[in-house]
């Protein structure tokens, strides 16, 4: 039998910051490196990755695997994003320089 769990990925806020705080306890770990992007399972936390340094914490008792994968996804499309900016700022830079 498929169970279909809805999930949300989006970037955390402060908001998340205890629900972010008990997710590392859990997990024995500590909470990953701003800015980070979190993985909600049926309105729960359940997976959270630093866009910075890729650090991430997960729930233990759930299967999260698939929603880690999901979110060092996006974070990389999110970096993909930000590198073309960086590139045409260095080169106007060196184009009137």
């Amino acid at each position: 039998m498929l169970f279909m769990t809805d999930l949300i990925l989006r970037s955390a806020t402060t908001a998340d910051d205890a629900a972010l705080y008990h997710l590392a306890q859990l997990d024995s770990s500590v909470v990953p490196a701003a800015p980070r992007l979190i993985a909600e399972a049926d309105g729960r936390l359940i997976a959270a990755v630093s866009a910075r340094d890729g650090g991430v914490i997960a729930d233990p008792f759930t299967r999260t695997s698939d929603a880690v994968t999901l979110l060092r996804r996006r974070a990389a499309q999110l970096e993909g994003r930000r590198a073309p900016r960086r590139s045409r700022a260095i080169r106007a830079q060196l184009l009137t320089g």
